[in-house]
């Protein structure tokens, strides 16, 4: 579907899904990392649940997905291998990193869509979006300093699933627009491309066998057990809401909703599954870092109605 032509209440629907989807997942998957170490089999899995849901749907006629074709496959390897590095790498951090210092991590997201876009686009930014984007940054450094819990290897891992989630981003909207690829689609020849090189890894880290060993002994908790359906169930629904955010508006769009959520997460991330040591520096820096990315959703809003309001 083209963006010019995505009717408005599809385009909020899907900018509100990814949003809602997005504010669940970090805490199911803080929730089931807390007692199930291994990041990179529960990932496996929920890529395996979702190859197999949407090519059943696809046999069962619940989806029109088009049938598997070698040269879209070819287009969309980096995208699979960028979006696992992201979710890989976002997974191992939360091992370390509370929630609130996770999400304004992530926040940087959307500085690197912007750089990632002078090379793909060269396009020129307004005042008030590279000044939002340094307090984004700045509120992150000031943070730090205040976090008791600082951990480093989890820190570093955050910074570079923000890389990756800005080169998937960037992909993603480019191969669904040039190809006509619906999200589902994208879904597909995502988990389906990420099943060798998850397996492989799972396999080379000694993750294999006894991850599926502790799984099967911490199935017992009726907690655990429906946390971890949950981390699978809404695996596939937070990779459908953002592939399908991204097509019908775009990476910034999705980077956007991603800032606007991380502010009812970040609040909920002081209380829920452990909280957080508070220090003035940890919250003035949490607080710098949200007025940042409302600022920068703020001036984005406002460039683009500028450009809608220049007759063509």
């Amino acid at each position: 579907m083209d963006k010019d032509t995505t009717p408005p209440y599809l385009s909020l629907f899907a900018a509100l899904s990814y949003g809602i989807a997005s504010m669940a997942m970090v805490f199911i998957n803080k929730a089931v990392v807390m007692e199930y170490a291994y990041s990179m089999t529960l990932l496996t899995l929920q890529q395996l649940a979702t190859a197999l849901l949407i090519h059943s749907g696809r046999v069962m006629g619940w989806t029109r997905a088009k049938a598997l074709n070698v040269d879209t496959a070819k287009k969309l390897v980096l995208v699979s291998l960028f979006y696992n590095g992201n979710v890989a790498f976002a997974l191992a951090s939360l091992k370390g990193v509370n929630i609130p210092m996770y999400i304004a991590i992530k926040r940087l997201t959307p500085l690197a869509v912007l750089i990632a876009g002078l090379f793909y686009k060269k396009g020129k930014h307004s005042k008030q979006v590279i000044l939002s984007v340094s307090l984004t940054a700045a509120g992150v450094m000031i943070a730090a300093l205040g976090d008791f819990s600082f951990d480093l290897l989890g820190y570093t891992m955050a910074l570079v699933s923000v890389f990756f989630q800005t080169m998937y981003l960037v992909l993603v909207e480019r191969s669904g627009a040039e190809d006509g690829l619906s999200s589902i689609e994208i879904m597909f020849y995502n988990s389906l491309l990420s099943l060798p090189f998850l397996v492989f890894l799972i396999i080379v880290t000694g993750e294999f066998p006894s991850s599926l060993s502790l799984l099967y002994a911490k199935s017992a908790s009726v907690y655990f057990f429906v946390m971890f359906v949950l981390s699978l169930v809404m695996g596939i629904i937070l990779n459908y809401t953002m592939f399908l955010c991204t097509i019908v508006n775009s990476a910034l769009t999705t980077t956007i909703v991603g800032v606007l959520k991380g502010v009812g997460s970040t609040t909920l991330g002081f209380f829920l599954l452990g909280g957080v040591q508070v220090h003035f520096l940890n919250v003035s820096g949490l607080v710098i870092n949200t007025l940042g990315g409302l600022w920068y959703s703020l001036a984005k809003y406002q460039e683009k109605m500028r450009r809608t309001a220049i007759p063509k």
